[in-house]
């Protein structure tokens, strides 16, 4: 088992920067693969990023690729969403989410949730 809570969402203007964090609490987040999923409003629930539990493999949706960065430090059960140059279509609210598969970009391959962070963009 594994409890995962989200933070560092918040107002950003159009070009900006912020950084997700997701902690994790558990004995074996290190065998976790994690990843990052977004809903806007009136969507479907999207991947956005994932990361292997060695954090050697990365796979990232084309529509964040060259401006999002997913890293992780199994030491602090921490995961990490760098996103930078956001644009207003990046406005969702972003979950975490562990599986001990490999990456996927499908919801149902994710058995551990965290309760989201709003991230607002403006432009």
């Amino acid at each position: 088992q594994v409890q995962l809570v989200e933070s560092g969402g918040g107002l950003v203007q159009a070009g900006g920067s912020l950084r997700l964090s997701c902690a994790a609490s558990g004995r074996t987040f290190s065998g976790y693969t994690m990843a990052w999923f977004r809903r806007a409003r009136e969507k479907e629930r999207e991947f956005v990023a994932g990361i292997s539990w060695s954090g050697i493999s990365e796979l990232y949706a084309d529509s964040v690729k060259g401006r999002f960065t997913i890293s992780r430090d199994n030491s602090w059960k921490t995961m990490y969403l760098q996103m930078n140059d956001l644009k207003p279509e990046d406005t969702a609210v972003y979950f975490c989410a562990a599986t001990f598969g490999t990456i996927d970009t499908t919801m149902n391959s994710y058995n551990f949730w965290g309760q989201g962070t709003q991230v607002t963009v403006s432009s």
